[in-house]
């Protein structure tokens, strides 16, 4: 029996002239139990975005869209569908809160002077240089994305209502399916631009991130890498992409808590334009279906050595 669990919020922000509610900011689909011990995650496929946001945005929706992982969560479904994976959708927009950031990626520049810590600011990290921390500020080609400067308020909103819920929902799954399989792995699912284009970037289909081994297995990385040459996928490794905050924070393989990060090339499964599904789509959510059941039994064993290890000493 499926459970299925819609976490509602309202994007517009405090004070806004809509009270209306948008679309749930994120969905998360669970079997009741669990048919496989994985669970796919899509935190930047989101598309729910309400008319306070884009009035705040300079571009509007064309430069909203560019931050979108477009239709990984079409791909993610598709996947889910033919395996009986569990499966946790974002809604809310990346425009909106970065659910691959730290709560503490926050550019202060972004706020008014009121609104920033008393204690003084810290140093931007990388990320918030890069113009994308926990609420994007710019993009390459487009420049600034806000017309305003935010108040704590619309930070506060932002972390209660969409990435504090959405990571407790992923925490909470992942524990279930270790409760059920002695271990358990997240699939995070990421759509990058080609990378064929970029001067001595690997022209990857696939890019495979475990933190540099900290948040996965190497046996299941070894198993990724070995399906994709089987479906003739060329894959890297950590590079450009080796996982973000999502793998920080739920990627704990000496405890059975395994996290990937799976990019992508969107031209692999998008149209010419990189807007809509186009005819790869099919090909590579098989792809992706075949790497999920290719994995699900390494991560069945992993649990159940682990229990194998702690059922002696219990008994002790």
């Amino acid at each position: 029996m499926a459970g299925r669990l819609d976490h509602d919020e309202s994007q517009g922000t405090p004070g806004a002239s809509s009270s209306k509610k948008a679309r749930g900011a994120f969905v998360l689909e669970a079997g009741a139990p669990s048919a496989l011990p994985i669970l796919i995650a899509v935190p930047h496929g989101g598309r729910s975005y309400s008319a306070a946001l884009l009035a705040d945005l300079r571009h509007g929706a064309s430069a909203a869209v560019r931050l979108e992982d477009r239709h990984a969560d079409t791909l993610a479904r598709g996947v889910a569908a033919a395996t009986g994976a569990d499966l946790l959708i974002a809604h809310a927009p990346r425009a909106l809160v970065d659910l691959n950031r730290s709560p503490d990626d926050v550019d202060w520049e972004m706020f008014t002077r009121d609104a920033r810590p008393a204690s003084g600011v810290p140093p931007p990290g990388g990320r918030v240089r890069s113009g994308l921390g926990l609420i994007p500020r710019r993009l390459v080609g487009t420049g600034e994305l806000w017309r305003r400067r935010f108040g704590r308020a619309d930070l506060e909103f932002r972390l209660r209502n969409v990435h504090e819920p959405y990571h407790a929902a992923l925490n909470a799954a992942l524990k279930a399916l270790h409760a059920r399989w002695g271990a358990a792995l997240l699939i995070d699912l990421h759509s990058m631009p080609p990378l064929s284009g970029r001067p001595g970037g690997p022209g990857a289909h696939v890019v495979v991130g475990d933190r540099f081994g900290a948040s996965s297995n190497g046996t299941l990385v070894a198993a990724a890498f070995a399906h994709f040459a089987q479906v003739a996928r060329e894959a890297a490794h950590n590079r450009p992409y080796a996982g973000g905050y999502v793998l920080e924070r739920h990627g704990n393989p000496q405890a059975g808590f395994n996290a990937l990060q799976i990019e992508i090339d969107r031209s692999c499964y998008l149209d010419a334009q990189l807007m809509e599904p186009g005819a790869g789509m099919a090909r590579m959510v098989e792809d992706l279906a075949g790497l999920v059941r290719r994995l699900a039994p390494i991560v069945a064993d992993l649990g159940g050595e682990a229990n194998a290890r702690v059922w002696p000493q219990a008994a002790e």
